[in-house]
């Protein structure tokens, strides 16, 4: 049964996915321009997020600080290309109450100027190093168009920040943190991505290269969903982070930068969900399973009593909604935000020594007897919902994924059913911006595999790249 307040995803899908956003509670629009008040339902999961990330970057030996939220003018300038890349989405502080201050301060777009200014003044020797920095915090960025999670004016996030003594072991720490990004999106959040290296024009200002991790939505728009930045001795020739090597010779430690948005909650509502509601994975949903009560029999709520402690006690994250409302609407509710799990229980159930299931995911209503093993049921449960909902958006991604040889190909693709289109690239940018031209399609990541048909999709000259190309959020 479909949700009237919420917008049918394919009438409007951008309509649609504020309705979501509304609906489930997610988060709401503010007095201030751009920004978002994330409410307790989006915040829960952004909790989720912080927490299976913040146990794997410990479990890789990564630590957290705070740095200051502002950066003086004259520091954010000493990298030219970083403050080139972002000057357009700088947020500028000029005033200390009523007195003008003699330096403008930025309010960060990023960190890396802040842990150069730091990790200077605290690293002298190689023994110093590594130094594997991660902060949770939130960064401020002009930007002209904003919707909620998928691009705000104060972002929400993690930037890693990481120093090393030679160039190898900052490559490696590179490609290791985009491999936890995409064991995130895979296992935890079940959104399929593709990860690969960006191209000189798409990369971070000031890298020397980035990898990205890129999800498709359901409508076919690409979603940036974590990136990796090696910067080599860039940042730190720039900002004199030196160290004694082990030849006892000064020489500038090697950078990197890694980080992921509350952008993800917008790709979770575009990947999974529908005019219901809310759709989440078991893995990141903050209550896994919604216990209902219909009636006032006692022997129904010792019967729910009974399972919602069998369950918490089993790391099965459970309630039971015991609000003054209609079991109607307690079933809308629970599907609107998405629980993944709804178990009802009334009289005639018990009467019938059975209690009745339902599955968010695919709307599958069914009874079990009373008499099976609860916890393992639910358990195992919630691990094939897990993995259905992740084949599911597997076959929509292939689905959506295609091949093309010519522009006339791409534009035909990128007008009537957008998705990934795998394409040769000469390299040359000038082709990168001619496909631009098409609906703002963009490179998304240079592919690993082989070349498809070894001609450029533009110029038809001999390609260098098999390039995912895509329109983005």
């Amino acid at each position: 049964m479909k949700n009237n307040s919420i917008t049918s995803r394919d009438v409007d899908f951008a309509k649609w996915y504020t309705d979501i956003v509304t609906a489930a509670h997610l988060a709401a629009y503010s007095s201030v321009k751009g920004c978002m008040v994330i409410e307790p339902n989006g915040y829960a999961i952004w909790e989720k997020m912080q927490r299976i990330l913040d146990d794997k970057f410990k479990e890789l030996g990564h630590v957290n600080v705070a740095l200051p939220a502002l950066i003086p003018e004259s520091l954010l300038k000493k990298e030219g290309e970083l403050v080139n890349g972002f000057a357009p989405e700088v947020a500028w502080v000029t005033h200390g109450g009523s007195k003008e201050l003699e330096e403008r301060l930025a309010f960060r777009p990023t960190s890396e100027t802040m842990f150069c200014d730091y990790y200077k003044d605290h690293v002298s020797s190689y023994r110093d190093l590594p130094k594997l920095y991660n902060q949770w915090c939130s960064v401020i960025r002009w930007e002209k168009e904003t919707r909620p999670f998928l691009r705000t004016r104060e972002i929400f996030w993690q930037e890693g920040h990481t120093i090393h003594s030679t160039s190898e072991e900052a490559m490696e720490e590179t490609q290791k943190m985009m491999d936890v990004y995409k064991w995130f999106h895979h296992e935890i959040l079940a959104i399929p991505s593709i990860t690969g290296m960006k191209t000189e024009k798409e990369k971070f200002a000031g890298a020397e290269y980035t990898l990205t991790n890129e999800a498709l939505m359901y409508n076919g728009v690409a979603l940036q969903s974590g990136t990796s930045h090696y910067f080599g001795q860039k940042f730190s020739e720039a900002y004199d982070v030196k160290f004694l090597n082990k030849e006892n010779k000064w020489e500038y430690v090697y950078q990197t930068s890694w980080g992921t948005t509350t952008r993800m909650i917008g790709g979770l509502i575009m990947v999974h969900s529908d005019d219901k509601g809310l759709v989440l994975p078991p893995r990141i949903a903050p209550k896994q399973v919604v216990i209902i009560p219909i009636g006032n029999d006692e022997r129904v709520f010792e019967q729910a009593e009974k399972i919602n402690e069998e369950l918490n006690k089993n790391n099965v994250v459970t309630y039971i909604d015991k609000s003054d409302k209609s079991p109607g609407f307690k079933f809308a509710e629970a599907e609107v935000n998405g629980i993944p799990v709804r178990i009802e229980i009334g009289p005639r159930d018990l009467d019938n020594n059975q209690i009745t299931f339902a599955r968010r995911d695919t709307s599958e209503k069914y009874s079990e007897s009373l008499d099976i093993n609860v916890v393992d049921y639910v358990k195992n449960l919630l691990e094939t919902i897990q993995k259905d909902m992740y084949n599911k958006a597997v076959e929509r991604r292939n689905a959506l994924t295609y091949n093309a040889s010519s522009l006339e190909e791409m534009e035909d693709i990128l007008n009537n059913h957008p998705g990934f289109i795998h394409a040769d690239w000469c390299g040359d940018p000038a082709c990168e911006a001619r496909i631009k031209e098409i609906k703002g399609c963009k490179s998304r990541c240079i592919s690993d595999e082989p070349l498809i048909n070894g001609e450029c999709v533009c110029c038809k000259k001999q390609a260098k790249y098999h390039v995912i190309w895509g329109i983005q959020y």
